[in-house]
């Protein structure tokens, strides 16, 4: 009879379910997943710190909309990827973690690296659990591959103690799940669909906004093709961006621009707000400052009926998978006729132009130090629409992500609701591997390139090129610019100063870039995507320049320096409460 270890059990019900990658950290709780893996011809990819081994599963996730898996050791292993977890749980990223443990039969013995991991991951995970029985081990890996990848996806924490790991069964007395997943999610009422169209047939400004529901249910062709149909234009927030085109009338990244105030003068406040698939909070500005007009009609669809509703009444409310809907959305879409809305498409085009020209001067000047919306431009500029973004960082990344026009979706990566810097790299990375035929872009801020600089390393063994390019203003540019604003110039632990990042990175065998003028930008970021190697450049920016985002997150309008945002006169920041200055 052949016999089959712990590990083999684990690697076998994750094939089956598709899985071919695998991040992990060594260590020696794991060895048995990671012999089996190695075995069954899994890609593993091994980094240097078990938080980017998280990342990367999070980010294989969100770039493929399949479930991103790893495995990290007992104990500081486990520890060391909390921040990766959390990530993934507040932005409902379908992952499964394989934590490892120390033996059953030295409980409460204060072993090596043992203590109350399951405690500590549950308020962080949808699903937590600790197989205890070798034989139960696949039935336990497929009850976590569907927690993780049905319903709200999230990740998920399976604990496998080391000596149910290495202990073997006789292949005839396990039990190997064939069921992995339900074949058939969740649809809408007929009459509920119905409902939907006919408020936006009546409609004159409506919209739609995509969230990660879209993306992770695999509806992305269909919302494309119900926009198409309805002409209603749809914004996306970075979990579902390019899943409508961004370059065509009916695509449009972020949720605020339908708010704007040349909306507003222009033609009015949007009147049918669809929300699919997308959570009502900071991104869509919370419950004091939302987007969404309160004289708004709001349908909401979701696939967890607890979210609907959250931080304000909605007036149609449908508990469905997105993927679904749209499904029986189109098909009645189609037997329907739309009015046209060339106005309010000329509208939101009109607002896009004026926001992307706050800055248009600084695309004709060769200021140095570069403006940080010159070097956006100037990178965005060559993208093609096979390539991937990936923003890291507090300004940095809102500059970017105001820069590109994405057109596929999958191909834009950046933070969420944890805000969580230093995912950059691991990102960047994962997303290479996922996608070897396209081109990988990181932009990243110099303050968040630190955290996870080890990475460089990774991709370099591993074979992932990717052009990291870092917005360098030698500070947290985004503390230290709200310091200034609150403190009247004032900067308390936030400067940097200036690091060669390039040159460090050139120790792990990257391809070193610095750039000081503007006119350097595009053949520095050529010459990096055709060594074919990873690639740092280290650009030098503008640091007195506010984001427009630093200045919403305190409720102030745009301005170009520090000392213009303080002489605008606003006393009151909602962002950090209503703390008087």
């Amino acid at each position: 009879m052949a016999r089959v270890h712990g590990g083999e059990m684990v690697a076998r019900v994750l094939q089956a379910a598709g899985v071919r990658e695998l991040f992990t950290l060594h260590g020696g709780h794991i060895d048995p997943i990671l012999e089996a893996c190695d075995r069954l011809g899994f890609r593993i990819v091994d980094t240097r710190h078990e938080q980017a081994a998280a990342h990367m599963a999070d980010a294989w996730a969100r770039t493929t909309g399949r479930l991103g898996v790893c495995a990290v050791t007992a104990g500081p292993g486990v520890t060391d990827a909390v921040t990766g977890v959390a990530n993934a749980f507040m932005d409902c990223v379908p992952m499964l973690v394989l934590g490892g443990r120390s033996p059953l039969r030295d409980e409460d013995t204060l072993p090596l690296q043992g203590f109350p991991q399951l405690e500590m991951m549950r308020p962080i995970t949808k699903w937590a659990r600790c197989v205890y029985h070798p034989e139960r081990i696949p039935e336990y890996v497929a009850m976590a591959i569907r927690h993780a990848t049905t319903g709200r996806p999230g990740p998920v924490y399976l604990e496998l103690p080391i000596d149910v790991l290495f202990a073997g069964r006789d292949e005839e007395q396990v039990a190997w799940p064939e069921a992995l997943r339900p074949e058939h999610p969740p649809a809408a009422r007929p009459e509920a669909v119905e409902a939907v169209l006919e408020l936006l047939a009546r409609a004159e400004r409506p919209v739609i906004l995509a969230g990660g529901g879209v993306w992770f249910s695999g509806a992305a062709d269909l919302l494309r093709e119900f926009a198409q149909v309805t002409s209603v234009p749809v914004f996306m927030n970075a979990k579902a961006r390019g899943a409508v085109p961004e370059d065509t009338p009916l695509g449009y990244g972020g949720f605020a621009l339908f708010s704007s105030g040349l909306v507003q003068r222009e033609a009015g406040p949007a009147d049918v707000v669809l929300v699919l698939g997308a959570r009502l909070g900071l991104f869509t500005g919370g419950r004091r400052q939302s987007v969404i007009p309160a004289s708004a009609t709001v349908v909401q669809v979701d696939i967890e009926g607890e979210e609907i509703g959250r931080n304000r009444d909605v007036q149609l409310g449908i508990e469905a998978d997105c993927r679904e809907f749209l499904r029986q959305a189109l098909e009645a879409a189609r037997g329907r006729r739309w009015p046209e809305r060339t106005r309010w498409l000329e509208v939101l085009e009109q607002a896009q132009r004026e926001r992307q020209g706050a800055f248009a001067s600084a695309l004709e000047r060769d200021d140095v130090p570069i403006h940080p919306f010159r070097l956006a431009h100037e990178l965005a500029q060559r993208l093609g629409p096979d390539d991937v973004v990936v923003a890291d960082g507090g300004e940095a990344a809102s500059w970017i992500g105001d820069a590109v026009a994405m057109r596929r979706p999958g191909r834009f990566l950046s933070h969420g609701y944890l805000g969580c810097l230093g995912v950059g790299l691991p990102f960047a990375a994962a997303c290479k591997l996922a996608h070897p035929e396209g081109r990988v872009l990181l932009v990243i801020g110099d303050g968040s390139v630190g955290l996870n600089f080890a990475e460089f390393d990774t991709a370099v063994r591993h074979g992932l090129p990717f052009a990291c390019v870092i917005f360098n203003d030698k500070a947290w540019g985004m503390s230290r610019h709200g310091q200034q604003i609150m403190f009247q110039g004032r900067t308390i632990a936030t400067d940097l100063g200036l690091v060669h990042y390039e040159k460090a990175a050139a120790g792990f065998g990257v391809h070193p870039e610095l750039v000081t003028r503007p006119q350097e930008i595009g053949p520095a970021l050529e010459r990096a995507w055709a060594t074919g190697q990873v690639a740092c450049i280290n650009a030098l920016i503008d640091p007195e320049v506010i984001a427009p985002v630093t200045l919403a997150m305190m409720g102030l309008p745009a301005a170009p320096t520090p000392q213009a945002a303080k002489d605008q006169g606003r006393t009151v920041l909602p962002y950090y409460g209503q703390r008087e200055l």
